[in-house]
């Protein structure tokens, strides 16, 4: 068997919390691979630029250049595939009928807000459909390595690059553990990787509460 690299990691244990009739949307990077690992269940994906019905990665024999998702990635599609415009995509998200969302993300502060769309002295493109999703999706699920390429935690006591939106996210998964967060603390759901409980709170610097039942 192939040994899973931290992003499909994170992907496969993304998949894992979500539940039969969700209606999900992946964002850009790691979040999109999570359509590889949800072998049997029912997930409804649903994409910005106005797609439900989103199917795994196609084959390269597979892609239809009309078929993509919000990155321009290529994409398959299931049977009760539906399409519609952008507003009509937008006014799903807004109306919260998005269960649950997955996004990227560059950092998490400890209450859950996050930062995922600004990056300093880089081309700035816009927050995208990150603001909106964050606002009304009715769980926020961040997907993103825990480290930086320096070794810095993403998982941060304040934001230093410019937020997504006040509401604060639900859970941010790694490849080392399971974040969630509840209360103003920061409770580990599970561990993964290859760091203890004491050694992820040590790097982090922050302090980290044991495993609690959600």
């Amino acid at each position: 068997m192939l040994k899973l690299n931290s992003r499909e990691i994170i992907a496969k244990q993304i998949a894992g919390e979500l539940k039969d009739g969700d209606v999900v949307n992946l964002g850009v990077g790691i979040p999109t691979l999570v359509s590889k690992y949800l072998e049997d269940k029912k997930i409804y994906l649903q994409t910005e630029n106005g797609l439900i019905g989103m199917g795994p990665p196609p084959n390269d024999h597979e892609q239809d250049i009309d078929l993509i998702d919000a990155s321009k990635a290529p994409v398959t599609i299931t049977p009760e595939a539906s399409f519609f415009d952008s507003a009509f995509s937008f006014a799903m998200i807004r109306g919260k009928h998005v269960d649950v969302a997955v996004l990227g993300t560059l950092e998490v502060d400890r209450y859950g807000e996050i930062a995922n769309w600004s990056v300093p002295n880089q081309p700035i493109l816009g927050v995208g459909g990150a603001m909106d999703l964050v606002a009304g999706a009715k769980k926020v699920i961040v997907a993103s390595t825990l480290f930086t390429k320096d070794g810095s935690s993403k998982l941060v006591k304040s934001l230093t690059l410019d937020s997504s939106g006040e509401r604060r996210v639900h859970q941010f998964v790694t490849e080392y553990a399971n974040f969630i967060f509840q209360d103003g603390e920061i409770f580990i759901k599970d561990i993964y990787g290859d760091l203890t409980f004491e050694e992820l709170e040590s790097r982090i610097g922050l302090p980290l509460r044991r495993k609690i039942t959600i």
